[in-house]
């Protein structure tokens, strides 16, 4: 129903202000009526301010000749009128603060309970996509976390089946030094290169394993920090997960925001909180260590087993050159053990006729086998020294031929002796280089047993053969 202003009639009763207080009050009521209508059209709108308009053009009229005070008062709620904004078509808004000094509360409809109701669910909604986004992100790295995890474990393993070969390496080194303590003579038992060589290798074992187990430790403690950090995710996601037991598996949001664009903000009442921005940004700090210290570990891996192959080829190759040398000399020992006894036969044979001329010399050993010739009292030698001066020699060379025979036959048979005692000797040093021989082929062939070329895998053992790793030592 719209609001018309009544004409006032020309007749003055009463005073002036019992009239003009009454036009006032049925203007303020007119104003206040048009203000607090609802829900009225733009038309209706017009046409209220047209005859609003008309009506205070009339009142302004009648009242002129009344009283020019409100004649103005009339003008000034013509202007108001004027300059007043239309209301809102919906019932959500409100008036313009600069036509009006107060705000016009709007008229709830009748549906306002499951308006707001779908609000809460929608707001309820959104949280739950967003918060399975971050719980989507959160299991993500876990998993991530985890795999980083299954890596570092099996490059532990290849470092503890590293230790158990350098281990089982550093045993057949012992073994090696006391196989090598088993020669048979003294001189064969003195320190030599080979000696060293295991020596060397001993230490170069002694520090791949140092180095190896402190990367185990190191190894262990970064485990520790995965099993640390995937619990944590877990934790997180499981906690962020509380509130999507109504959300269905299907509704899932993961694939309409970005990651950049959805968790750029923490806040401990969003979906994000920073417990979660600091349980990821942990975790990839973790993940990165891991992945440094598995190619730190990888690098070892190789290094130790080419340094390890190197220094098992080298003592390999010097106990080589060992029984080569041995052999060697095995050989000179034989040749010069046959020249020597090849010379003990000549000079036995030379004693013997040394012997049997000294014997010869001496004569028989009873006068009744000496011949007549050969007696010093014959006819002939005694009329030839009748006379002074005329004595033959003959009894002075035989007596210094003798002499001569017997130093003779004594400085042969010392001889003699002399070349048995290096004869005996060069057949012990014969049969020593035969033990030492078959000693350190017994070693090599122990080395070589012992040491299993499939403790770690064959993609290392490439990686390892294709580095240029000497070991530092010489002999």
């Amino acid at each position: 129903m719209q609001v018309q202003s009544v004409p006032l009639g020309s007749v003055t009763i009463g005073p002036l202000s019992w009239r003009d207080g009454t036009v006032r009050s049925i203007r303020c009521a007119e104003r206040l009526v048009r203000e607090t209508r609802a829900g009225r059209s733009a038309a209706t709108r017009s046409r209220t301010r047209g005859s609003s308009a008309g009506f205070t053009a009339r009142r302004t009229a009648e009242t002129t000749r009344d009283d020019k005070m409100t004649e103005e008062e009339s003008a000034a709620e013509s202007r108001d009128c004027k300059i007043k904004m239309s209301r809102p078509q919906t019932t959500g808004g409100t008036f313009p603060s600069s036509s009006l000094r107060t705000r016009v509360a709007p008229f709830p409809p009748s549906s306002l309970r499951e308006q707001c109701a779908g609000v809460s669910g929608a707001v309820a909604c959104e949280y739950m996509r967003r918060v399975r986004e971050v719980e989507g992100q959160l299991r993500r790295q876990a998993g991530r976390v985890t795999q980083e995890g299954v890596k570092l474990e099996r490059e532990r393993g290849h470092l503890e089946r590293m230790l158990r070969s350098i281990s089982t390496n550093l045993t057949v080194n012992r073994k090696s030094s006391e196989g090598r303590k088993r020669r048979p003579a003294a001189a064969e038992t003195e320190r030599d290169g080979a000696d060293y060589l295991l020596l060397c290798e001993r230490r170069e074992l002694v520090e791949l394993k140092q180095d190896l187990e402190a990367a185990l430790r190191n190894a262990l403690t970064q485990l520790q920090a995965l099993g640390q950090s995937s619990r944590r995710l877990l934790d997180c996601a499981g906690e962020r997960a509380r509130v999507l037991e109504l959300l269905p598996h299907s509704g899932s949001a993961s694939g309409r925001y970005s990651t950049a664009q959805t968790f750029t903000k923490t806040d401990p009442v969003s979906p994000f909180t920073p417990e979660c921005k600091q349980v990821l940004e942990s975790s990839t700090v973790t993940v990165n260590q891991s992945q440094l210290l598995r190619e730190t570990i990888r690098q070892k891996l190789t290094s130790a087993i080419a340094r390890q192959k190197a220094a098992h080829c080298t003592v390999n190759d010097g106990l080589v050159k060992k029984i080569a040398e041995t052999i060697s000399l095995q050989q000179n020992l034989t040749l010069a053990c046959a020249a020597t006894r090849q010379a003990l036969f000549r000079k036995q044979r030379e004693i013997n006729c040394i012997r049997h001329s000294h014997g010869r010399a001496q004569g028989p050993e009873s006068s009744g086998d000496t011949l007549s010739r050969e007696k010093l009292n014959r006819p002939l030698v005694q009329v030839y020294q009748r006379h002074p001066g005329t004595r033959l020699p003959e009894a002075a060379h035989l007596i210094q031929g003798s002499a001569v025979l017997r130093q003779c036959l004594m400085s042969s048979e010392g001889e003699l002796a002399k070349l048995h005692c290096a004869c005996l000797q060069l057949l012990d040093d014969l049969q020593g280089k035969r033990e030492a021989a078959r000693v350190d082929a017994g070693v090599i062939r122990m080395r070589r047993q012992q040491v299993d070329k499939r403790a770690m895998p064959s993609l290392l053992q490439q990686g390892a053969s294709r580095g240029q790793v000497h070991l530092s030592c010489v002999e």
